[in-house]
C-alpha cells in the first residue's frame, strides 16, 4: 500500500527545489545579462568649456593615453594579418591594454576597403565589424583614421586615375560607410578623416597623390594636385566639409578630426591650415605630430601653441625618435597645460620580447619607452591630475 502522505511531501520538497535550482539560474542569467551591458566604456564628447573631453553623463574629465596600432613589427599593416591572424590582434590588444592605454588608433587603408568606387569590400567591412567588438570586450576605446594608402601596391588604380572631383566622392563614400557600421559602438573614440593630408603650393601643379616615402610606406598624402585659383583655405576647407557631411549623414555624435603635420615646428612662423577658423569649423578637436628635436624641447612646446585654437588638443603620434626619453616626458609634461591627450605606437612586441633582444640598442629603446607609456598613465589618466 502506497504511502500518499508521504509522497505528497516528496513531490512538494521537489518542487521546492525545482523553484529554488531555476531562481538561481535565472539570476545567473541575469548577471551575466548585466556583465555585458555594463561595459566601463561610455560616450567621449566635448565638454561644456569645448576645450576638454568629458566622459559619460556624469561629464568626469577624460585624457587620452593611447597608442598607434599602424602595423607589426615586421612592417605589416591590420589588413593584411587581420583575417588569417586574427588572434594576433586579439593578444596585441590584450598587451595594449596591459600597458595601461585607453585609446587605439587604427589606420585604414582605403585600397582594402573598397572593391570599386561604389562597392565597399565586405571581408573587410566584417573585420572592421569584430575590431570594434574587440575593443568593446577589451574596453579599449578607436581612433579610427581612414584613406590610408601607406603600400602603394594596395592602391587600385582606378583610385590612383580618378581626378579630384571623383576621389573625394570615393572618399565620402568610404567615410559614409565606416560612419554607417560604426556609429552604434560606444568604442568609437573618434574618426580621423586622413592621416597627414596636404595641398600643393599656389600656382603650382602636382602630378603624385603621395609623397614622402618612410620605410617602404607613404604616410603622407595630397587631397588636391591643383588649387585651380582656389585658396588653400578654401581648398581644405571644401575636402574636411565634405567628409564630415559624409559622416555626419550616419553618425551625428562621434568625434572627428584629422591629424596633420605641425608646420610651425619647421616653419617659426606658419600658421594652421587644417586648424585654422575657416576649415577647422566642423572638426570636434585638434590632432598634431610631434617628434621633438635633442635639445629643441621649448622649440617644439612654442610650435604646440599655434594648435591651441579653443578646441580639444590631442599629439596624435609622439616618439623619441630624435630626442632622449628624458627629453620627451619633458615635452609631455611641459604641454600638460594645454594637452588633452597623448598617442605613441605599439608595434606588436611586449617590453620582455624586446629586451630578449639583446645587443639591440633600437629593441631597448622601444622597450624603455614602453616601461615610460605603462608607468606614465597613472598620472595622464587621473582625472584628478594636478597640471
Amino acid at each position: 500500500m502506497r504511502n500518499t502522505s508521504s509522497n505528497k511531501w516528496v513531490i512538494k520538497i521537489c518542487w521546492v527545489w525545482f523553484c529554488y535550482l531555476l531562481l538561481i539560474a535565472n539570476s545567473f542569467s541575469l548577471q551575466g545579462e548585466v556583465k555585458v551591458s555594463d561595459s566601463a566604456l561610455e560616450a567621449i564628447r566635448i565638454g561644456k568649456d569645448g576645450i576638454t573631453f568629458v566622459r559619460g553623463e556624469n561629464g568626469d574629465p577624460f585624457f587620452v593615453w593611447g597608442c598607434n596600432y599602424d602595423h607589426d613589427s615586421s612592417g605589416r599593416l591590420i589588413e593584411d594579418y587581420w583575417v588569417k591572424e586574427w588572434n594576433t590582434v586579439v593578444q596585441d590588444f590584450d598587451e595594449m591594454k596591459n600597458l595601461g592605454v585607453n585609446v587605439v588608433r587604427i589606420h585604414l587603408q582605403l585600397g582594402k576597403f573598397l572593391n570599386s568606387p561604389k562597392e565597399m569590400n565586405p571581408t573587410s567591412m566584417q573585420k572592421l565589424k569584430d575590431l570594434v567588438d574587440l575593443a568593446e570586450d577589451k574596453q579599449l576605446y578607436l581612433n579610427l583614421t581612414g584613406l590610408g594608402c601607406y603600400h602603394k601596391k594596395d592602391i587600385p588604380k582606378w583610385y590612383d586615375d580618378l581626378d579630384e572631383d571623383a576621389r573625394w566622392k570615393v572618399q565620402a563614400f568610404f567615410w559614409t560607410n565606416i560612419a554607417r557600421e560604426c556609429k552604434e559602438s560606444i568604442a568609437i573614440f573618434c574618426y580621423d578623416l586622413m592621416n597627414e593630408p596636404v595641398l600643393p603650393g599656389k600656382n603650382k601643379i602636382e602630378k603624385e597623390w603621395l609623397l614622402g616615402e618612410l620605410g617602404g610606406k607613404y604616410f603622407v598624402q595630397r587631397i588636391a594636385l591643383d588649387l585651380n585659383e582656389r585658396s588653400r583655405i578654401e581648398a581644405a576647407k571644401d575636402w574636411v566639409d565634405m567628409l564630415v557631411g559624409a559622416i555626419r549623414k550616419e553618425d551625428k555624435n562621434n568625434l572627428i578630426t584629422v591629424g596633420v603635420i605641425p608646420w610651425a615646428l619647421t616653419f617659426p612662423k606658419a600658421k594652421p591650415l587644417f586648424y585654422s577658423p575657416e576649415v577647422s569649423e566642423n572638426l570636434d578637436f585638434v590632432s598634431v605630430h610631434f617628434y621633438p628635436q635633442k635639445g629643441e624641447i621649448d622649440k617644439a612646446l612654442t610650435a604646440l601653441k599655434v594648435y591651441e585654437i579653443g578646441k580639444p588638443l590631442v599629439i596624435e603620434e609622439m616618439f623619441p625618435l630624435k630626442c632622449s626619453l628624458k627629453e620627451m616626458d619633458a615635452f609631455i609634461n611641459q604641454s600638460a597645460t594645454i594637452v588633452d591627450g597623448w598617442l605613441s605606437f605599439y608595434w606588436g612586441k611586449t617590453v620582455t620580447e624586446y629586451r630578449e633582444e639583446k645587443a639591440n640598442l633600437p629593441s631597448n629603446i622601444i622597450a624603455s619607452w614602453l616601461e615610460y607609456l605603462q608607468e606614465k598613465r597613472h598620472h595622464i589618466t587621473d582625472p584628478n591630475r594636478s597640471e
